[in-house]
C-alpha cells in the first residue's frame, strides 16, 4: 500500500459519505422524494465499492463523520441545486483521482464506474429536479412509495 493510494481512496469515500449524508437529511426533512430516495441508495453502493478496495489493500476504512457535519438545504429546490453542484464537483474529483491512480487499474475501474454513475444518472436526475422546480416527478406532491403503488416508476 502506498500513501498515495490511501489518499485517493480516502478522498473518494469522504465525498461519497458527504453526498449520502446530505441526501439522507433531505429525505428526513422533506420526505421520501425523487430523486433523493434512489440516489441515497446508490451512494451506499458507491461506498461499498470503495470499502472493497480499502479491504483489498489493507487500508483502514475512514469513519463517516458527515452525519454530524452535513446541513439540510432550506427547500427541495435548494436540495436539487446542491445535488447538481455536488455531482459536478464529484466528476472533477474523479478526474483528478483517476490520474493519480494510474498504477492501480482495479482502482481506476471502480472510480470510473462511480464517476459514470454520477454523470450519467445522478447529475441528470438532479437537473430534472431543477427543471420541475423542485416538485416531485409528475408534480403530484407524492413521495416515491405512493407513486410506486400507482404503477409509476
Amino acid at each position: 500500500m502506498t500513501t498515495e493510494l490511501k489518499a485517493i481512496l480516502t478522498e473518494a469515500i469522504d465525498d461519497e459519505y458527504k453526498a449520502r449524508a446530505i441526501y439522507r437529511l433531505v429525505l428526513q426533512h422533506f420526505g421520501d422524494i425523487a430523486p433523493f430516495a434512489n440516489i441515497v441508495e446508490a451512494e451506499g453502493r458507491h461506498i461499498e465499492a470503495l470499502v472493497t478496495l480499502f479491504k483489498k489493500y489493507a487500508i483502514p476504512v475512514p469513519e463517516d463523520e458527515w452525519a454530524a457535519k452535513a446541513e439540510t438545504p432550506d427547500s427541495i429546490i435548494e436540495a436539487c441545486k446542491t445535488g447538481v453542484s455536488a455531482e459536478i464537483e464529484n466528476a472533477a474529483m474523479y478526474d483528478k483521482l483517476l490520474k493519480a491512480a494510474v498504477q492501480y487499474p482495479d482502482v481506476q475501474a471502480v472510480l470510473t464506474n462511480l464517476q459514470q454513475a454520477s454523470q450519467e444518472n445522478h447529475l441528470p436526475a438532479f437537473q430534472r429536479c431543477l427543471d420541475r422546480g423542485g416538485t416531485p416527478e409528475g408534480g403530484r406532491g407524492m413521495g416515491r412509495r405512493r407513486r410506486q403503488g400507482r404503477g409509476n416508476k
